[in-house]
């Protein structure tokens, strides 16, 4: 028996990267769970290749999080797979580096839309559909390191972390009536696609002049001495899904290997 071996979970954001290992940790300890992305050939082809060490246990769905009718087609499809939903991560995310003074009005709304809307959606949907089921749940938000401190040349992407972290103190204070908790997890620098795209978008803004500059720059003060992979992050996500962490709500898991000590 794993620790959500009886646990019903969605996680937005699984085709790659730290959703995608959310996901398969969530397998590996016996939930049900509705991987979703954007993408939605390459999250299928991620729920298949899951599938064959996990039958009966695993099922994908396309979703844009900004858009409110995906959102509740995509919980009614896992609902529809699993009979119910017991947790919810909100983890789709994007980043688009831009110099301070040259972020445009496209550039905000893209990132704070994904980030901030997509998250608050989200939540919504998921606790509309944990309060119709009458038995409580769990929501549970990525943050960053960056919801901690602004950086120069991601201002949007920092703003929309700091977005997660006031909705899920709001959405812990709120839901808490209905037995459902909201907790999140802030990771710091994790070796990830979404890291390479960042890294070659900085070298266009010239904020970096080579290939890994950046990661270098940003990680350097890491007590633990090196960046992340996205197997760091999921013993603590997998814990925030299990009954160990009932009594967290409204809190922010630091997962940065003592980037920032706040």
């Amino acid at each position: 028996m794993g620790r959500v071996s009886d646990r019903v979970c969605l996680v937005t954001g699984a085709a790659q990267g730290i959703g995608r290992a959310i996901s398969e940790a969530l397998l590996r300890e016996g939930a049900q769970v509705c991987l979703a992305d954007i993408n939605g050939d390459k999250v299928a082809e991620v729920a298949r290749s899951f599938a064959a060490d996990h039958p009966g246990r695993v099922t994908s769905a396309p979703v844009d999080v900004t858009d409110r009718a995906q959102v509740q087609a995509m919980i009614a499809h896992t609902v529809a797979t699993f009979g119910r939903l017991d947790v919810k991560f909100n983890n789709a995310g994007v980043n688009r580096p831009m110099n301070f003074l040259d972020v445009t009005e496209e550039n905000w709304n893209f990132i704070m839309g994904i980030n901030g809307l997509g998250c608050m959606i989200g939540m919504q949907e998921a606790a509309r559909q944990m309060i119709a089921q009458g038995q409580g749940g769990k929501i549970i938000n990525t943050a960053s390191v960056a919801s901690r401190q602004g950086f120069d040349n991601v201002a949007p992407y920092c703003a929309s972390k700091w977005a997660v972290v006031s909705l899920t103190q709001s959405g812990a204070r709120d839901l808490a009536k209905h037995n459902i908790t909201v907790t999140g997890f802030a990771p710091g620098v994790v070796a990830t696609e979404m890291w390479e795209q960042v890294d070659q978008d900085l070298m266009e803004i010239g904020a970096s002049e080579r290939p890994g500059e950046a990661m270098e720059t940003f990680s350097a003060d890491i007590l633990k001495g090196r960046v992340a992979t996205p197997e760091d992050i999921t013993g603590t996500t997998t814990f925030l899904a299990s009954r160990d962490s009932d009594y967290m709500t409204g809190q922010i898991v630091m997962i940065d290997g003592g980037m920032t000590l706040v």
